[in-house]
């Protein structure tokens, strides 16, 4: 029998996984050599996300973010996915094989980078990232059952201004921009949200909005700019993870993908932003599918990737919920 120390220690490597808004939309239940995941629709922004699909995503981030935290543990693991159906919001349960079952040595890989990785939202360094390195990561996001589409230059300028497009159409839904404030203003000592030492005060390094525009308060510098280089021509690669279909067990795996790509990047040094606008509305959505990448896969995320930029600072911990507050009783 795995020890419940094991299962719990586990759990709280999980909580480390990105989230949209950090808003953390996820419980856990902890039992005997099994640990459920649910959803927690206390978090869920039905402004932003009226189809449920960014709170769908950040779960599947915590669950690959579990699965590496086990396997790096030396356990072998199977898991359920959507395993009740009566219940949408019991996400998966990951069960720890007990006959021998190895560990998911590639999952396992990928543990450490868990303590580092961040979401950085400054501008990135003006150095390309190799094609190989973007090709591995799109292995790890087959592993995990999607898709990453690598972008060439004149499609990445077509993507900005689909994200442009979309934030403008998002930021003047009625309540969106309240329910962003929200999730943006938290007070002191709050365990979640996005803090103002998280966003720089010209986020992304470009010029066009992509989103971030709005937060406000921004405390993060910027690295120092190179002479000669304009803040808009970093070398960032935008990515983009989309899956075969679009129901919720797409949307799940989808969020396991993009944590083993993120997870992934860190590993090897990059620096990464997950970006949900264009997603986040049906039509803006439908423009990326079929317009921006023409692909017959559902475009689930966006992936902001590049070297930190020379003098940047380390990143900030964003906060995260104590154990006790995500923990459902058995």
């Amino acid at each position: 029998m795995t020890s419940d120390r094991e299962l719990t220690k586990a759990v709280e490597d999980a909580l480390y996984a990105p989230s949209v808004r950090n808003t953390q939309p996820w419980k856990w239940r902890i039992r005997p050599d099994e640990i459920e995941l649910h959803a927690d629709e206390d978090r869920y922004l039905d402004i932003t996300d009226p189809d449920r699909r960014d709170l769908i995503l950040s779960c599947g981030t915590a669950l690959h973010h579990l699965q590496a935290a086990l396997a790096a543990r030396g356990r072998g693991v199977r898991v359920r996915r959507l395993p009740d159906p009566e219940n949408r919001n019991h996400l998966a349960t990951v069960t720890v094989e007990l006959d021998g079952a190895q560990p998911d040595l590639i999952a396992a890989s990928l543990y450490p980078a868990i303590a580092g990785r961040h979401t950085d939202r400054r501008r990135m360094s003006h150095r390309p990232v190799p094609r190989e390195l973007l090709q591995s990561l799109q292995e790890h996001a087959r592993r995990a059952g999607a898709e990453l589409v690598l972008t060439d230059p004149g499609v990445r300028e077509k993507l900005m201004m689909a994200l442009s497009e979309a934030t403008e159409l998002q930021y003047h839904e009625p309540g969106y921009a309240a329910e962003l404030r929200i999730w943006t203003h938290r007070l002191p000592g709050s365990h979640d949200g996005v803090p103002a030492t998280s966003v720089p005060p010209r986020p992304i390094g470009t010029t066009k909005a992509t989103g971030l525009s709005h937060f406000g308060r921004p405390e993060l510098a910027q690295p120092p700019l190179p002479p000669g280089r304009s803040p808009d021509d970093d070398a960032a690669d935008f990515l983009v993870l989309a899956t075969p279909g679009d129901d919720v067990l797409d949307q799940l795996k989808a969020g396991e993908a993009a944590s083993a790509v993120l997870l992934g990047a860190t590993r090897t040094g990059l620096a990464t932003t997950p970006l949900s606008q264009a997603l986040e509305i049906t039509a803006s959505r439908h423009h990326l599918q079929t317009d921006v990448l023409g692909i017959p896969e559902h475009p689930q995320l966006v992936i902001r990737v590049g070297w930190p930029a020379a003098g940047s600072a380390d990143l900030p911990m964003t906060p995260r919920r104590p154990l006790r507050s995500v923990v459902l009783p058995d």
